[in-house]
Parts: structure tokens; C-alpha cells; sequence
């Protein structure tokens, strides 16, 4: 049996699952025993496929879709334009 931790994060909230899951579990079991929708993951901060092993202790990070482009954002930035 392991024990991972599944972390979806918002700008001013965030949830966090901690799971027990038999032995062998893939990230894409992980998001099964949630009841979460899947969605793209990492591992401890490294981008992860559904079929990824998970090792105990794991803190899985659910990824969410960028809403600008951060090299444009920093583009803005250094013209001083807001965004």
C-alpha cells in the first residue's frame, strides 16, 4: 500500500486528497480512487503521464492551463503595458 497526495491549486484556494492506493497504483489510478476529472499532472514539480508509477509519499500537482503566454507577459512587462 501507498500514500500520495493529490493537490489542485487556484489562485486564492486550493484542495488537497491524500489517497491509499495498492502497490504498483499509476497516476492515472490515482485520479480514479479521486473522483477529480483527470487533467495534466506532475510529480513533485516534473510533468508526469497517466501511466506513471506512483511511489509513496508522492504530492501529485494538478497542472492547470496557462492563461497567457509568459514570454508575452514578460514582453508587456518590460514595455511597462499592464498584463
Amino acid at each position: 500500500m501507498i500514500r500520495v497526495e493529490l493537490i489542485r491549486a487556484w489562485p486564492r484556494h486550493h484542495d488537497s486528497l491524500w489517497l491509499d492506493l495498492p502497490d504498483g497504483a499509476t497516476l492515472a489510478d490515482a485520479f480514479a480512487a479521486s473522483g477529480w476529472e483527470a487533467a495534466p499532472a506532475a510529480v513533485f514539480g516534473d510533468r508526469a503521464r497517466p501511466d506513471r508509477p506512483l511511489e509513496n509519499g508522492d504530492r501529485v500537482e494538478v497542472l492547470r492551463p496557462l492563461i497567457a503566454d509568459p514570454k508575452e507577459a514578460r514582453r508587456r512587462r518590460a514595455r511597462g503595458a499592464p498584463g
